[in-house]
C-alpha cells in the first residue's frame, strides 16, 4: 500500500474487471476486482506519464471492447507495436498485465484448460496504435495510441529536474519538482482521461 500519495490518485477513473479464476479460487466471492491508478503506481513503484498512459490506454481499449459489459480478466490478448526492451514498452506492458492478466509464455497456464493467462501477450507487432487489445470470445480488436506530448510540461519541472538529477537540489526544490511532475500526471489522468487527442482509439 502506498502512503501519503497525492489526492488525485483517488480521483482517477477506476477499472472494474471480472476474473473467473478469482471467483473459482475464492479470492473474490463474486469474481469482481476493481483496479485503481494507485495499484498501477504500487506495481511500478512510481507515478509518471508512462504509467498513467498505460492505465488509460487499457481503460479505453476495454471500454471499447466491452461497451455494455464488465471486461473479463484473462479474456483478451495484448499486442504491442514495439519490442519489449524498446523505450518504455516493458513498463507499460506490466501495467496492462496487472489489469488484463494477459501474460507471455511465463504466465499462468490455467486449470484443466480454463483460466489461462499465458501466451496472450506479444511485442513487435505491426499495428497502427501503441497497443492492440483483442477479445478472445469474439475476436473483436481495438488499437489504442497515446500522445502525452500534448500535456504541457510545468516550468518548475524543466528548471529543477537537472538539479534534482545531479543531487544538488534542496529539499524544498525536490518537493517542488515532485509536485510539478505529479501535476502533469494529474492533468493526464483527470483532465484528459477521455480526450481523443491524447488517448486515441482505432476501433
Amino acid at each position: 500500500m502506498i502512503s501519503n500519495y497525492p489526492d488525485f490518485f483517488d480521483l482517477a477513473p477506476a477499472i472494474r474487471m471480472y476474473d473467473g479464476l478469482a471467483k473459482f479460487l475464492g479470492s473474490s466471492e463474486d469474481g469482481y476486482i476493481e483496479y485503481h491508478y494507485k495499484d498501477a503506481v504500487a506495481l511500478a513503484g512510481h507515478s509518471c506519464p508512462t504509467v498513467a498512459s498505460a492505465y488509460l490506454m487499457t481503460r479505453a481499449g476495454l471500454n471499447t471492447l466491452y461497451p455494455d459489459q464488465i471486461p473479463e480478466r484473462g479474456g483478451v490478448s495484448v499486442a504491442w507495436s514495439e519490442d519489449k526492451d524498446q523505450g518504455v514498452t516493458g513498463v507499460m506492458a506490466n501495467v496492462v498485465l496487472l489489469i488484463t492478466g494477459s501474460a507471455d509464455e511465463g504466465g499462468f497456464k490455467g486449470l484443466n484448460g480454463d483460466f489461462t493467462r499465458n501466451n496472450k501477450l506479444a511485442f513487435g507487432v505491426p499495428i497502427q496504435g501503441n497497443v492492440k487489445f483483442t477479445r478472445l470470445d469474439n475476436n473483436h480488436s481495438v488499437e489504442v495510441a497515446v500522445n502525452v506530448g500534448l500535456i504541457p510540461i510545468p516550468l518548475e519541472m524543466r528548471t529543477l529536474m537537472p538539479k534534482c538529477m545531479a543531487g544538488i537540489a534542496t529539499k524544498e526544490e525536490q518537493r517542488t519538482f515532485g509536485n510539478a511532475w505529479q501535476s502533469r500526471v494529474k492533468s493526464l489522468l483527470i483532465d484528459h482521461a477521455d480526450d481523443p487527442s491524447i488517448i486515441t482509439v482505432f476501433a
